[in-house]
Order: C-alpha cells, then structure tokens, then sequence
C-alpha cells in the first residue's frame, strides 16, 4: 500500500494536495470557530496557522500521507481540510483525519463527498483498513463519523494531549476493506439524496 498525492474530484468538491495550493487560501477557511479548534489536538487557529501548515506539509513530504484542502465546486472557494495521514504500509492501514471545515459548509455535502472520494482513494491504493478517531468529548464528530458508515470500535483512554494541555480520551472508528462497498453505497445513496451544490 501506498498513498500518493493526487487530485481528486467529484461533483461537490476539488481535493487538492495541500503543498499545491495557497495558504491563504486555507487560511482564510479554517482560521475560525476558536471553540471547534479549542479541543483539537493540534490548532490552527490565529497564529497557530503557520506552525500548523508547516507541520502538515513536512509530513506529507516525509511520506507520512497525503493533507486535503478541500474546495467546493460550487465557487471553487477552499472550505476546509482533511488527511489521509500517518499511513502503515506493512499492515495497509491509514488514518483519515485532520478534518476541520467552515461553519458554512458543516452538515452538507462536503464532508461526505470529501471522505467518498478519500476512502476511495485508500481502498484503491490497497488499504485494508482506514482508521477515524475523535475526542470523546466531540458529540458531533462521533455522530458525523458513525453516519459515513464507520464502525465504532472502542475508546481509547488516556490516549492524546491535546494542545491547550487535556489528555484526551479518543473515540476509535474504523472502515475495513470488508465494510467498503457497503459505505460506499450508502455515501453514493446520500449525496444523490443531497443533490448538486447550489
């Protein structure tokens, strides 16, 4: 298994790999919602930004997985970004995560068209296993995560710091090459349900 860097699209959204677009562009969609940000474990809120971007770049160039940002076909503006990272070749395994999106998109089609295309991407490149994990305090991302399909798995205790100092409990989900079809014919039956981006 292997995840390489490549462009994917489909009717809702643009994925591009984060070293070929502006940061500006990201910047301007993620530099919001301190409380969002607040239980992350990493921030890329206000001056945390350029650590942060760095930091995703570095570890995509050291072969670590592939960062998003995720453009909206509707306007061709960026609303957000998201991970395949911290990939495991020998076990074929791959995490997808680092998943923050603006106010305005959250609910839509975006998210499940973003992790459509990137499961899609995984499963292709010969992963057996894709890896979601949340903070257990996070409601809405565990709810989000279990309505794409993943099977929640356990949690995790005592398992992150985040960056204001909390250890965190994670949330463990996961997607096997077994479940895929079965997702992605639900996530092919909602975004037809959602219909094109107005």
């Amino acid at each position: 298994m292997r995840i390489e860097p490549a462009v994917l699209e489909n009717a809702w959204v643009r994925l591009e790999p984060a070293d070929a677009v502006d940061p500006e562009e990201v910047r301007a969609a993620i530099d919001v919602d301190p409380d969002a940000w607040a239980i992350m474990v990493s921030t890329a809120y206000g001056a945390s930004f350029d650590r942060w971007w760095a930091n995703r770049i570095a570890h995509m160039h050291s072969g670590g997985g592939v960062s998003y940002a995720v453009r909206q076909r509707l306007d061709g503006r960026i609303v957000g970004t998201s991970s395949l990272h911290d990939q495991v070749p020998e076990h074929r395994r791959v995490e997808l995560g680092s998943t923050f999106f603006h106010p305005a998109v959250r609910g839509g089609p975006v998210n499940p068209a973003s992790k459509r295309l990137m499961l899609e991407h995984a499963f292709a490149s010969g992963a057996v296993r894709v890896e979601i994990i949340t903070d257990a305090v996070n409601a809405r991302s565990q709810a989000a995560i279990a309505k794409l399909g993943a099977v929640r798995e356990g949690v995790l205790r005592r398992h992150k710091t985040t960056h204001t100092g909390r250890i965190r409990d994670t949330v463990m989900f996961a997607i096997t090459d077994v479940d895929w079809p079965r997702v992605r014919q639900s996530l092919d039956q909602r975004l037809a349900c959602a219909g094109p981006l107005k």
